[in-house]
């Protein structure tokens, strides 16, 4: 995949099918465009194309900094995944926001992207104050030689599947839903950092230690069990997700995860991994001492080993 970002003067050869969006979350409304237009990749040749933001748009618009579940990054790699050949992230300011729907679909999707085919959902919404939606893209479609393809929501028990809707899930700490709605687990991304350094020596569980950029939108503080990648391997863990309220000072929301089975005296500082959600325990709270957070350790561990268990059994089950 090719990721044209930082500039607004590129050109796509075309032609192209397009889509636009946030596409926070890559979540089972998303999957939903993005395979309408591979099919048209298939059917007449068209390369794909996903034009977004390098920001939300809010925080030029409103001053709003919002929190993104997916990163740039983790956006790129999900697109990656998909299979998209194209990917846009088109330098928000001031100026951009003020540009007319018509200009943009003329400029940008039509001009500089290629398009022949535009795929969206039935409430995007672009150009200034967002003016433009689908109906303007079908009466734009015969004047400017795109064929417009609008997609109706993915429900959930007739709810649009929405990143509103995950976050409000994630906030409850209701991963296993969020997961559902995403079409895969919820995921931080991120290099090990060194941390307290009280988990080793003091504690007896080695653990990796990640800080999430500021634009991150994490769950509800707490214990989850996870499934950790290192370095092509899954392990499963105990992630706890906050600011470590035991530990004496000022502490940073982090993600501090304690890695079932990966053998003892495993450096991981500085490398890259990737923790998934897949159940919440428990919030996180204060403890009285370390002996106190040490054996409640113990019992997550044993908790967690016990709900992977599980769903290995579960997953072995024939359907």
């Amino acid at each position: 995949m090719k990721v044209i970002a930082g500039t607004r003067d590129f050109q796509i050869e075309g032609p192209t099918v397009v889509t636009i969006g946030k596409f926070d979350g890559r979540h089972k409304g998303h999957q939903k465009l993005l395979r309408e237009m591979l099919g048209f990749r298939e059917r007449q040749g068209y390369k794909t194309a996903v034009f977004t933001f390098d920001m939300a748009p809010a925080r030029v618009v409103s001053g709003t900094r919002q929190q993104m579940i997916t990163t740039n990054q983790e956006r790129r790699s999900n697109m990656e995944k998909m299979g998209i050949d194209y990917m846009v992230e088109y330098p928000f300011n001031q100026q951009v926001s003020h540009m007319p729907p018509e200009e943009f679909v003329k400029k940008i999707l039509v001009g500089q992207m290629g398009a022949r085919a535009i795929v969206t959902g039935t409430d995007c919404g672009f150009g200034y104050r967002r003016e433009g939606d689908a109906a303007l893209l079908r009466k734009l479609a015969f004047r400017y030689g795109y064929e417009a393809v609008i997609i109706e929501k993915e429900q959930d028990d007739h709810r649009d599947i929405s990143s509103s809707y995950i976050r409000e899930e994630l906030d409850a700490g209701n991963v296993e839903k969020a997961n559902e709605l995403l079409g895969e687990p919820y995921a931080i991304h991120g290099q090990v950092v060194h941390g307290n350094h009280i988990g080793a020596p003091l504690l007896g569980f080695p653990t990796a230690n990640l800080l999430p950029p500021p634009d991150k939108y994490l769950p509800r503080f707490g214990v989850y069990v996870s499934l950790v990648q290192v370095d092509g391997m899954y392990y499963g863990g105990v992630s706890n997700i906050g600011r470590k309220p035991t530990i004496h000072g000022e502490n940073p929301v982090g993600v501090e995860t304690f890695i079932l089975g990966l053998k003892d005296g495993a450096d991981l500082y500085g490398k890259e991994i990737q923790v998934q959600l897949l159940h919440f325990e428990r919030p996180e709270r204060k403890f009285a001492g370390l002996e106190d957070l040490k054996e409640q350790i113990e019992r997550d561990k044993e908790y967690a080993a016990e709900y992977l268990e599980r769903r290995r059994a579960g997953a072995g089950k024939p359907g």
